[in-house]
């Protein structure tokens, strides 16, 4: 018999069965004892299955994810057709150097934002912001935060262009930055659902586009966006809960406004303590990202000195 579990922190031998999960979206939650007892119901989807990965949207767009500890074949393909059929869901087979698509591998989120309505591709595996109405009360504040601010907009770990094509419309150009193969192409895919023409993206870390605006080591992926036009006066990151490290926290400071989304207070206020030696912290917010867990999401507004 397959069912959700979870297991107590430190263990691994102890599955807890998971019936209601009341955290997750309500799409995701009215999905999950009925997928269970479909899967149940087929030898064929059961078999040797290991996990479900579920992606929602606001309007309840589903896609999930079957990963598998065996290899998928054609009958696997046309039961888990029936289910798709079944449920009105986007489905995805996964095993060892194997992934089948039935449709997608993508939703797409609509989030309103100050009256406006913005797209975002939102890819399997990639990640993405976890609660969309606290989204869209986020990225509300950070457009509120840069209200008449001139020159352009800098934005380190911007993941799927989640704060640039909510800010674009309030900067003359954005750049924005990640790592992520997967999220630049969503970023890039998000420009055009937009309609956005003021927004480059680029697969750099934070410290290889600092090498290359110093003119220390110059990187082929940036050498025909013109930055040396461009006009930096605002910053905005978003880093891993590793928060930022001493040389980032040190470019950033380089701006005259910083935009610093934290997913963890601890390292936001390492982070603070060197930035607050440059500049005075304006505005501070606190979105709670991940209910019932003592996880916060914070947003800061700096300007310097």
């Amino acid at each position: 018999r397959c069912f959700h579990a979870m297991f107590e922190r430190g263990t691994k031998n102890a599955p807890i069965e998971v019936t209601s999960f009341p955290i997750a979206s309500k799409a995701i939650t009215e999905l999950m004892p009925r997928l269970i007892v479909e899967i149940n119901a087929s030898p064929l989807l059961k078999h040797r299955l290991f996990q479900l990965e579920y992606l929602s949207t606001l309007s309840g767009e589903m896609l999930v994810t079957f990963i598998y500890h065996r290899q998928l074949d054609e009958d696997w393909i046309a039961e888990a057709t029936r289910l798709k059929e079944k449920f009105g869901i986007l489905i995805i087979g996964r095993a060892k150097k194997l992934k089948i698509l039935l449709d997608q591998d993508y939703v797409t989120e609509t989030l309103s934002v100050d009256g406006k309505s913005l797209h975002y591709k939102q890819i399997e595996g990639g990640f993405t912001q976890p609660n969309g109405r606290m989204n869209e009360q986020m990225l509300s504040w950070a457009r509120s935060c840069v209200e008449g601010s001139q020159g352009d907009l800098l934005e380190l770990y911007c993941g799927n262009g989640n704060f640039s094509i909510a800010l674009a419309d309030k900067f003359r150009r954005v750049f924005a930055t990640e790592i992520s193969k997967t999220s630049v192409n969503a970023a890039n895919d998000n420009k055009v659902l937009n309609n956005i023409t003021n927004v480059d993206f680029a697969r750099v870390s934070a410290e290889e586009f600092t090498a290359h605006m110093s003119g220390i080591r110059k990187r082929r992926r940036l050498k025909d966006l013109n930055l040396e036009e461009t006009d930096f006066r605002t910053v905005l990151v978003d880093p891993p809960r590793s928060g930022l490290d001493v040389d980032s926290c040190q470019m950033i400071s380089q701006y005259e406004n910083i935009v610093y989304i934290s997913c963890n207070p601890e390292t936001l206020q390492e982070n603070l303590i060197e930035l607050s030696k440059t500049h005075d912290i304006k505005r501070f917010a606190l979105f709670d990202q991940f209910p019932y867990t003592h996880h916060i999401e914070c947003g800061v507004y700096l300007v310097r000195r």
